[in-house]
């Protein structure tokens, strides 16, 4: 976000729904968030770089811009111990997030299994106009979808 004269706006003085956008678009990738719940495994201790490699499966230099997103952030944190680099979490709410997103997702994803299930027991539909029986939704959909285009033919 730029001032009038166009210089940038410091981040402490940017609206809050503006930061916590950016740290959306940093978590919205698969991997940045396969990244995150490993590292939540091991909340008080740090994780080799070799590890993070060997459980996600990245090349290496996808995994290094992978870091530097999260680092870039502030969501993650890395100290070098000789050749080795470690990463950790730099707040253990960031771990609470995660949990929080996959309550939400299981209960979501749980209402919507649960409707489509009840959707897949309600018994066949039969199509007054000729006869046919509607099996499934997606048919039921069609059926709305031809009695609209009908409509708009008997409006003309």
């Amino acid at each position: 976000m730029k001032s009038n004269d166009g210089a940038p706006i410091p981040a402490t003085q940017r609206p809050l729904y503006e930061i916590k956008a950016n740290l959306f678009k940093a978590l919205a990738h698969p991997m940045r968030i396969r990244v995150l719940e490993i590292l939540s495994l091991e909340r008080d201790s740090a994780t080799p770089v070799r590890d993070l490699l060997d459980l996600t499966g990245l090349e290496a230099s996808h995994l290094s811009q992978h870091l530097s997103v999260l680092k870039r952030h502030h969501v993650v944190s890395a100290t070098r111990t000789g050749n080795a680099v470690y990463y950790r979490l730099t707040d253990p709410a960031i771990a609470d997030l995660l949990v929080t997103a996959r309550r939400f997702l299981t209960s979501t994803l749980g209402e919507q299994q649960t409707r489509y299930g009840l959707i897949e027991s309600l018994p066949p539909l039969s199509r007054s106009t000729n006869g046919n029986s509607v099996d499934s939704a997606d048919d039921a959909d069609d059926t709305d979808d031809a009695d609209a285009d009908d409509a708009v033919s008997d409006a003309r």
